[in-house]
């Protein structure tokens, strides 16, 4: 079964950036999907699973226009409650985050800007909480 790595973010300049980490660290064991907001990340999700692809992780800001991102992480989790749920954020205030993680399982929260190492960090300790199951 394939495996993918999803990320959502409306700014284009940081989910390049996000993008091209993850690809670096990950080569190809993973496809790896982009989403520019909640409706197109979520649309995203529904095809790679109808494909058949297994969606291991989830990294999405937290402010974008149109939805949260922990009220999109909460909508994930209910539809995909095996997704390891990653929020990145320059700004979600204390209340986002901890609604995140009481309703949709959010295994981190990175603040920007992150590190590298602190992104594999976080990827690789979600993706073997998956294998543990």
């Amino acid at each position: 079964m394939r495996k993918a790595i999803v990320c959502v973010d409306d700014e284009s300049i940081i989910l390049d950036s996000l993008g091209e980490q993850i690809e670096n660290l990950f080569g190809n064991q993973f496809m790896y999907e982009y989403a520019e907001n909640a409706e197109e990340g979520m649309e995203v999700l529904e095809e790679l699973t109808e494909e058949g692809v297994q969606v291991l992780v989830i990294v999405s800001d937290w402010l974008m226009p149109g939805k949260k991102g922990d009220e999109f992480l909460i909508e994930v989790h209910n539809k995909f409650p095996g997704i390891v749920k990653v929020m990145l954020t320059g700004q979600a205030d204390e209340s986002a985050i901890e609604n995140a993680r009481q309703n949709a399982n959010l295994f981190a929260c990175i603040h920007k800007p992150w590190t590298s190492e602190q992104l594999e960090k976080i990827i690789k300790t979600g993706i073997s909480n998956i294998d543990k199951k």
